[in-house]
């Protein structure tokens, strides 16, 4: 809330702003409290909240919240001074009060009966009723109320707690505060503006590639001028012999002083757009980064009540349940956050009464009464991981068969040869449960289904993992944000498609005698499986069919249930693009998704798999699907496709080289990145495969040069190196490599298919 805002607002929009926070600081430090209940910091830190509230209360003349708050105040204050120590029953009633008072701010809510009760339990009177027993608590309440106030916009991040949640200990910072400096300030701007801030950065950065064309064409330049500067010095080599006038001399002199200042003035101009394009880069990267970085919120920030509801829910079931989080400060984009409380709290919610046994199972099994929930968020590989795992009982698997049966989704034979991943997925259908009866809590079979959902939504996925008395954890892997997206690149018809990563099961070369024809489809076998083939052109009405080839590029997309094989012209490579919106005008494009624009400015399509899903099965039920061609006269005419070998290791260079050439295609061999480089902006390669570690240049530099030649950037990089670290892959694939293969694991086939996986087999 701005200043003006502050001004404008009534005293008890300001009570119900700071019992907002307040509240939070409670359950949070009752919460740690229940672990260690004579913690002195945290004790201090519910004091002070408590204290505060009584205080705001007063002010908006709120009594029956004066009555809560000073209620706890006692209960607190006789721990701090060890007149009593807290008790689980102790913890309930504080955390009821904390809930009372979120409740009390509301106006027109009489809860007089109920602040009677907790006072007396909170003041031990031995006529005081009996704790009622929890309910099963619902998503809904841990949501803090919502103020609203007009015209206020949307916010990157609130402002800071009042001094009074400051001044308490850690569990009483709010969570959006996390990760701010000493003094730093926070302000709040539209997500409007962000979203043109970013949108101009990223503008910016594709126009900062230009710059590389221009430099080029520079050094083409000054490449044409020593040739003239060569064609003057054969004229006065070839004029030496002649006795010329003192005029020609002289002019000849003047052409060769011009020539020569010319060279110069090139030269040092090249060298100055070489580094004006490096600094424009490097800062157009920055600034890309810093606004995407004003997108980005901690992932505690999606966490409030989650601990709370946890504890809430196992006591309701009788079960005794922790929930420990790792990675709060983990940034996340805004608008993943805010889509992550469903899922997150439906995960939650199974953990604690499908996972976590009652205490008298975990203690027959060996394992301490109390269970806990593990939640984690991390950053691996350009992705967004989001961990869940319980150590309860995991799940029984042979159960699960016979639920699949039971429910009639597979036959019994079918079911018994599943893997235990693929069982694990007919846990994500809707309606399924493995519960027989229906509670409030679960057994209705909404839940896993929602959570596989928003991560389709997300262009992300979900895993299953379970071990039978050990646990199970679910993995939930996302873009870190939804303004870029790691994509795969085709080429289809002459244009440029972008398949987002997350949805890409795998991309292959299908030989054209592999493709088969069953009930009138072609399908191909692939990891003991029958992909359905079909033609990217026709889903996309791009055209005429594809011409006949000896190998299809593939890409596999789907999941379990309906999975297809799309068949595209040629791979392009990996890249990370920046989301462009399509025009609201335009509608909902069919299987467009939005658009993009590669390096060097030109526009392209990221595909919206899921609509390509379901105009392939339309396809199928209409008997309208297309052939595609493999195959047939193609086969003429062929030509060996050209691999560039760049290693500064003569050893490995002549192994790679042989290892290429025994399988039919022609190689050349650089002895460094300069070498390659030079080599590549004179010959025609349809392949690059690069050590890292080399002088002059190295292969990560390479790489760069390569992606940001419009001329080179659709030429696949394979990089072959003894670094083997997942920060050594990730640089390499950062820089735009297709591929990354450690020698450490290397060997004859891994090389061999990885090149046949880029480029296909050795003759077009």
């Amino acid at each position: 809330m701005n200043p003006d805002q502050m001004r404008d607002a009534s005293l008890m929009e300001l009570f119900q702003l700071e019992t907002r926070t307040q509240v939070q600081v409670l359950n949070d430090g009752l919460l740690a409290l229940e672990q260690d209940p004579t913690s002195a910091p945290r004790l201090e830190g519910c004091m002070r909240a408590a204290h505060s509230l009584k205080g705001a209360a007063r002010i908006v003349d709120l009594y029956p919240a004066v009555r809560i708050a000073h209620a706890m105040e006692d209960c607190l204050a006789a721990a701090q001074e060890g007149r009593t120590r807290l008790q689980a029953a102790d913890i309930d009633a504080l955390l009821m009060g904390a809930d009372l008072l979120q409740r009390v701010a509301t106006p027109g809510v009489t809860l007089d009966v109920e602040i009677d009760d907790l006072v007396a339990r909170l003041s031990g009177a031995p006529d005081a009723p009996p704790a009622p027993p929890p309910r099963a608590p619902r998503p809904s309440d841990f949501l803090p109320p919502i103020v609203r106030l007009e015209d206020e916009p949307p916010a990157v991040a609130p402002e800071p707690a009042p001094a009074s949640a400051a001044a308490a200990p850690t569990p009483s910072r709010r969570s959006s505060d996390r990760g701010l400096g000493e003094g730093e300030r926070v302000l709040r701007v539209t997500a409007g503006t962000l979203n043109k801030l970013l949108g101009l950065s990223s503008e910016t950065l594709v126009e900062s590639h230009w710059i590389g064309p221009f430099s080029a064409s520079m050094l083409h330049l000054r490449r044409m001028q020593a040739g003239a500067a060569r064609a003057l010095d054969s004229v006065r080599a070839a004029l030496a012999e002649q006795q010329l006038d003192a005029r020609s001399q002289e002019a000849l002199d003047d052409a060769q002083r011009i020539v020569d200042q010319c060279q110069r003035e090139l030269t040092e101009r090249a060298s100055e757009v070489d580094e004006f394009g490096w600094r424009m880069s490097h800062l157009a990267r920055r600034l890309y980064d810093t606004a995407l970085a004003c997108r980005m919120r901690p992932f505690g920030d999606a966490l409030n009540g989650m601990a709370r509801m946890v504890r809430d829910l196992g006591r309701s079931l009788g079960k005794q349940v922790r929930l420990e989080v790792e990675g709060e400060d983990t940034q996340v984009d805004r608008d993943i956050l805010e889509k992550l409380d469903a899922p997150l709290m439906h995960l939650l919610r199974n953990a604690v009464d499908h996972g976590i046994e009652m205490p008298q199972a975990r203690i027959d099994a060996g394992k301490p009464p109390e269970g806990v929930i593990r939640l984690s968020a991390r950053h691996a590989a350009g992705m967004l991981l989001i961990e869940l795992a319980d150590d309860g009982g995991g799940i029984s698997l042979d159960g699960l068969r016979v639920e699949v049966v039971e429910r009639k989704l597979t036959n019994a034979e079918t079911a018994a040869r599943l893997t235990e991943p693929e069982l694990l997925e007919f846990l994500f259908l809707s309606g399924f449960s493995t519960r027989d009866e229906v509670t409030e809590i679960s057994g209705r079979g909404v839940g896993l289904d929602v959570v596989q959902t928003m991560a389709r939504q997300l262009r992300g996925a979900v895993r299953i993992h379970q071990q039978a008395g050990e646990g199970t954890r679910f993995v939930l892997e996302m873009p870190l944000s939804l303004s870029v997206v790691r994509s795969l690149l085709v080429e289809v018809q002459g244009e440029i498609y972008a398949f987002p990563l997350a949805y890409v099961s795998h991309a292959l070369q299908v030989r054209a005698q592999d493709i088969e024809q069953l009930e009138g489809h072609q399908h191909f076998r692939f990891m003991g499986r029958q992909i359905g083939l079909v033609s990217a052109r026709q889903i996309l009405r791009a055209g005429e069919p594809a011409p006949a080839a000896e190998a299809l590029p593939v890409v596999v997309v789907g999941d379990h249930e309906r999975s297809y094989g799309i068949a595209v012209d040629r791979y392009v490579g990996e890249r990370t693009l920046v989301v462009q919106p399509l025009d609201p005008r335009l509608g909902k494009v069919q299987d467009v998704m939005a658009g993009s624009l590669m390096d060097d400015g030109t526009p392209l399509l990221i595909l919206d798999v899921e609509d390509m899903l379901v105009s392939v099965q339309k396809l199928v039920e209409g008997g309208s699907l297309a052939r595609v061609e493999g195959g047939g006269g193609a086969t003429q005419a062929r030509r060996r496709k050209r691999v560039l070998v760049v290693d500064d290791s003569l050893t490995v260079r002549e192994l790679e080289r042989k290892l290429l050439l025994n399988r039919g295609f022609d190689v050349a061999v650089a002895v460094d990145g300069m070498d390659g480089w030079n080599m590549l902006r004179n010959e025609a390669f349809d392949l690059v495969v690069t050590d890292v570690d080399m002088p002059r240049m190295d292969g990560i530099e390479l790489v760069s040069r390569i992606k940001a030649d419009p001329r080179l950037q659709g030429l696949p990089v394979m990089v072959v190196s003894y670094k083997d670290r997942e920060e050594d892959r990730r640089r390499g694939l950062d820089a735009g490599a297709d591929y990354y293969l450690a020698k450490g694991s290397f060997h004859d086939d891994a090389l061999l298919d990885a090149v046949e996986d880029l480029i296909g087999r050795a003759r077009t």
